[in-house]
């Protein structure tokens, strides 16, 4: 294990100190947004400005990564996040704070697809399953300790800032100074979201379900907890038991996953999902321990659907073609996300905010109902045809460069829509048959 984690350990301390000031950063900024009053409309277009730097990070980063190279891109876009954080210190202004937002989407987007090409560029297909699997857990921990920061000082003041600050200004520093060589340039890939759709429609509906609600729970979550208790502490716990109870559940819903069709796998996770935010909505003005539990049954069952519905779609692929599938799934993801926060925001304003998890749980009972209807229409794919869970879990987390021409684009420069490999049943629409009655169809 030494011998494959050594090549990478400044890469991985950078990535710590970088998610734990991120961590910080994304629990601080919603607390400190209601403490100066913004209304909670305000607040929802925050998390959405965040998600929709992310997207365009996704599309610009490859052309900075090209243009600089690896190492001096991170430095670069490092010192701009860092400033960003003291920026949002110094202006309280809504206005202001939705374009930081989106500045800190943009550098992060890009700094996550410099990581992680250096790891998969670092990566055999002896170790990649350990590499990532240690860049997994460096993620959800430093993430949970970036949240817990909150309760070290009053969020009404600059220490905070400045501690996520100096966090994500120190990630630069493993980096700038390693002597590991940088790896190859990025290529980017192709997106086809009707493709994709094609080949699922749970799998791209999973990312777009994960997106509209986790992005209202990551813009909105702090405040909930905020206004329940009054008690940052309780916000940080909140939180961070959420994120912890998703990485407990990646596993065994995940293995399950690879065992049975996985749509159901995806009903049970999302009709968790809704029951536990029913809930949150029955007991938001309650400081009962049944809070807790509650936010854990939720984090439990929504976070894994991402991978989850990535994987379901990645049955149905050619491996050479999971990241290119992945980074499409991520604009889905990302394109929900932007949305989420303002229904979400729309919702708790009129309603108030513990309409939050009402709000979350209609989004997840519509894809309980889609993935049923779905799962009348086409019959479930082989289970002998499954890839491991783990392997989606691993491309989950991709940020792979993203190659912003359209599918029309394309086929007007000349090239094929769809790939030259995909199987012919992939290609069928969802037609019926003239002498079957409706098709049946493998996914």
């Amino acid at each position: 294990m030494t011998a494959v984690v050594a090549p990478i350990t400044a890469l991985l301390i950078g990535v710590a100190l970088l998610l734990m000031g991120n961590g910080l950063q994304g629990t601080l900024l919603p607390i400190r947004a209601d403490l100066e009053a913004f209304s909670t409309i305000d607040i929802g277009i925050l998390g959405s400005s965040y998600f929709f730097g992310f997207a365009l990070g996704c599309l610009g980063g490859p052309w900075l990564v090209r243009r600089a190279g690896h190492i001096r891109t991170f430095a670069a876009i490092v010192a701009i996040a860092s400033s960003i954080v003291l920026a949002h210190a110094l202006i309280t202004n809504a206005a202001v704070w939705w374009g930081l937002r989106a500045g800190s989407g943009f550098c992060f987007a890009v700094l996550y697809m410099v990581i992680e090409s250096w790891l998969n560029e670092r990566a055999t297909n002896e170790n990649r399953g350990l590499i990532f699997s240690i860049y997994t857990i460096i993620n959800l921990t430093v993430i949970t300790v970036g949240q817990m920061m909150l309760i070290l000082a009053d969020p009404a003041d600059f220490v905070l800032f400045g501690l996520a600050s100096i966090l994500v200004s120190l990630a630069a520093v493993p980096v700038a100074l390693t002597r590991a060589q940088a790896p190859a340039p990025i290529d980017q890939v192709k997106i086809r979201i009707r493709t994709l759709y094609h080949q699922s429609p749970v799998g791209v509906m999973g990312c777009a379900t994960v997106g509209l609600a986790n992005g209202a729970f990551w813009a909105l979550g702090p405040i909930f907890a905020q206004r329940d208790t009054g008690d940052t502490t309780n916000v940080a716990l909140f939180m961070s038991i959420a994120v912890i109870a998703g990485a407990v559940g990646q596993w065994p819903l995940g293995r399950w996953s690879d065992r049975i069709d996985r749509r159901k796998v995806i009903v049970l996770a999302s009709a968790g999902s809704a029951l536990a935010a029913i809930i949150m909505t029955w007991l938001a003005h309650s400081d009962s321990v049944l809070l807790t539990y509650s936010v854990f049954l939720f984090g439990f069952f929504a976070f894994p659907l991402y991978a989850l519905s990535i994987a379901h779609m990645n049955d149905f692929v050619q491996p050479e073609n999971y990241v290119e599938t992945a980074s499409g799934l991520l604009l889905v993801y990302a394109a929900g996300a932007v949305a989420g926060p303002l229904l979400a925001s729309l919702a708790t304003d009129i309603f108030g905010i513990g309409s939050l998890f009402a709000y979350t749980a209609l989004i997840h009972i519509g894809l309980v109902a889609f993935a049923g209807y779905r799962m009348r229409q086409r019959t479930p794919a082989p289970v002998a045809e499954h890839i491991a869970f783990a392997d989606a879990l691993r491309v989950a987390q991709t940020v792979a460069p993203i190659d912003p021409l359209s599918e029309s684009e394309h086929s007007a420069h000349g090239e094929e829509s769809a790939p030259s490999h995909m199987r012919q049943h992939d290609m069928e629409d969802d037609v019926p048959s003239a002498h079957s009655g409706p098709e049946e169809e493998t996914r």
